[in-house]
Parts: C-alpha cells; structure tokens; sequence
C-alpha cells in the first residue's frame, strides 16, 4: 500500500499544471437546480397523484428497465474484471498483453469508484433529506420531509438513477462516439424510477447529475495521477489514448487472389 501511495504522489507530480474546470462545474450545477427546482414545483404532484393509476404494460416495461440501475451487478462485475486484469498482468510475460491488463484494469477501477462513490454518497443524502416516496403522496404529498424515517422517506435522490448517471457518464468519457447513447440509456433507466412509482421526476433528475458530475470529478482525479485520462487545456478529462472500439483484421500480409489467378501457395503446390 505504502509503494502505491508514493506511486500515486510521483504520477501527480509530473502530471501538474492542468487547466480548472471551475468553468463547466458553475454551468452544470446551476441548470440542474433549476431543473430540478422546475421538477419539483411543476411535475412531482401530477406524478404523485397519478402513480397508483399507471397503466400495467408500462408499469411492467418500468419494472424490465430499472434493474439496470442496480449498482451490485455493476460494482461485482468490475471487482472481478479488476482482479483478473491485475492476474494477466502478474502472470504475462509479453510487454504489449501486459499494457493492455494494465488498461483493462485502470478502466474497472475507474467505473468502480465512480459508481460505488456516488452510490454511497447518494444514499447518505437520502437519508439526511428523508423525502417520502410517491407512496406516500395521499399523506405526505410531494412536499413531505422526514429525515432518518427508513426506506419510505429515502426518495431524493433517486439511488437507481445515480447509479445510472454514473455509469453511462464513465461510458461515455471511455468510448465517446456513442455518448448520445449512454445519454438515452440514462434517462430510460433513471425515469424508469417514475414509471414503477419509486421517485418523482424531480429525484431522477438530481440523481442523473449526482451520478454523471461524480464520474466526471472522478476522471478528473485519475487524470491529475496520469491513470487512464489526461486533462486538456481547459481542465476536460480525455482518454490518454483512444480505446480501439472495432477490431479490424490485419490484412497488410493476407494474399487476396484475383478471379482466375491462382494465389502465391496454389502457385507453389503447382510447381513441386
């Protein structure tokens, strides 16, 4: 632990001098409070008042999608990646398939922290804040505060949706050209939430920013330790080098015949 930490420290140091982000976190933090504000005075009581009556079939679509939200299967699944790429790297003995374990291995970690982080965090504030659920709209309406009350005042923020926020923001810093996707994905899984009556609108959004300005913060520390991510002038963390999303074959030494022309090893067999 002690070689680690003195790692870290002398990676941190040859990567100074970065850019501040000061610039994207005032933005982004003032249009989810008005997001979320608008959300709360204009959409959570229709959502309240509404949820007992969702019709099945959506309800049931709702149910499909948000286990995707659930962070046990995401946070299991890249322990073990983790684990295994630190195994490849021990047990390898070529330099190229050790980078890549290497790779493999900051990219679990950095998807672990910034959805276990933002999960804990998100289930701190939870508690803390003690809004009811939609349930509790008849009693409680979308007004109602009662902090450390158990699970049915535990609404704000939505812990499935940071989870989600969380994951497809790390997806889309790792693999750019599909960050509309992961955009879509997002707001399927974390509104799925309002479907099946777990959150008003107003917890999804604030979770989706908790968890996509966590990975965001996240990337930013692995950047400033030279691990995964480099930050541009401006502070935005990037790829250090861009991840090869398509195999494509190495065709520079397969022979292609032509129609009627035997290749180079028929020619070969024809002449012994």
């Amino acid at each position: 632990m002690k070689k680690t930490i003195q790692a870290l420290k002398r990676r941190q140091r040859r990567c100074q001098g970065a850019g501040s982000v000061l610039c994207y976190w005032w933005p982004y933090a003032l249009i989810t409070g008005n997001l979320v504000l608008v959300a709360f005075l204009l959409l959570d009581a229709p959502v309240g008042s509404y949820v007992t009556r969702t019709p099945e079939l959506l309800e049931s679509v709702g149910e499909t999608i948000t286990d995707l939200g659930k962070s046990g299967w995401i946070i299991f699944a890249t322990l073990l990646i983790f684990f295994e790429a630190i195994a490849a790297y021990r047990l390898s003995g070529r330099i190229k398939a050790r980078c890549q374990a290497l790779l493999v291995a900051h990219l679990a970690a950095y998807v672990f922290f910034s959805v276990a982080l933002s999960g804990l965090l998100a289930n701190l504030l939870k508690r803390m804040i003690g809004r009811a659920r939609p349930i509790l709209y008849d009693d409680w309406t979308s007004f109602g505060f009662h902090s450390f009350a158990g699970s049915r005042f535990e609404s704000f923020p939505s812990g499935h949706a940071t989870t989600a926020g969380a994951l497809m923001m790390a997806m889309a810093l790792i693999a750019p050209p599909y960050r509309l996707l992961f955009l879509v994905m997002a707001l399927w899984v974390g509104f799925s939430r309002v479907i099946v009556g777990a959150h008003y609108p107003s917890d999804v959004i604030a979770g989706l920013a908790l968890g996509s300005g966590f990975s965001v913060a996240t990337a930013i520390v692995f950047s400033r330790h030279g691990l995964l991510f480099r930050q541009r002038q401006d502070g935005w963390p990037v790829l250090r080098r861009p991840i090869p999303l398509v195999m494509r074959p190495n065709r520079t030494n397969m022979v292609f015949p032509r129609r009627g022309i035997p290749s180079r090893p028929e020619m070969a067999q024809r002449a012994e």
